[in-house]
C-alpha cells in the first residue's frame, strides 16, 4: 500500500480533498460557572437527590404548621363542650338575650379563626423565606 492509499483511508470524501474542519466550541463563550443560589435551583428544576430533600423538608415544615394550628383550633372547639358540660351554669348565662354556648359558638369562634388564619400565614411565610435564603447561600 502506497502512501496515497494510506493518505486516502484517514481522509475519506473526493480523492486528493482533506475534510473540511469543524471547530467546536462552547455556546456561551466560557466555562459554566454557577453564581450564589443557581447551583441548588438547578437542583430543585433537575429534580434531583439534593433537591427533592429540600422541598420535602418545606413541605414538612408546613405541614407540621398546619397539623399545630389544626390541634390547637380543634383542642379549644372540642373542648367548649366539655367546658359546658362540666359547669353547667355556663349554660344559663344570656349575654344579648341569648345563652352564652350560642354566643360563643355563633360569634366568638370567627376571631379565634382569623388570629389562627394570620398567624398560620406569617410562619408559613417565615418557613418559606428561610428556604429561600437556605437556596440563596448555597
Amino acid at each position: 500500500m502506497t502512501e496515497g492509499e494510506r493518505e486516502q483511508r484517514r481522509r475519506p470524501g473526493l480523492p486528493g480533498t482533506a475534510p473540511a474542519r469543524v471547530a467546536v466550541r462552547n455556546p456561551r463563550g466560557r466555562a459554566v460557572s454557577y453564581g450564589a443560589g443557581e447551583r441548588t435551583l438547578s437542583e430543585l428544576r433537575e429534580q434531583t437527590g439534593v433537591g427533592d430533600q429540600l422541598l420535602r423538608s418545606l413541605m414538612q415544615a408546613q405541614l407540621r404548621l398546619a397539623l399545630r394550628v389544626f390541634v390547637v383550633f380543634g383542642s379549644l372547639l372540642g373542648g367548649l363542650p366539655v367546658l359546658l358540660a362540666s359547669s353547667p351554669r355556663l349554660t344559663r348565662i344570656d349575654v344579648f338575650g341569648m345563652p352564652l354556648p350560642w354566643v360563643i359558638l355563633g360569634i366568638g369562634v370567627y376571631p379565634l379563626l382569623v388570629l389562627l388564619g394570620w398567624l398560620y400565614v406569617r410562619v408559613a411565610e417565615r418557613n418559606e423565606r428561610e428556604f429561600v435564603e437556605i437556596i440563596e447561600r448555597s
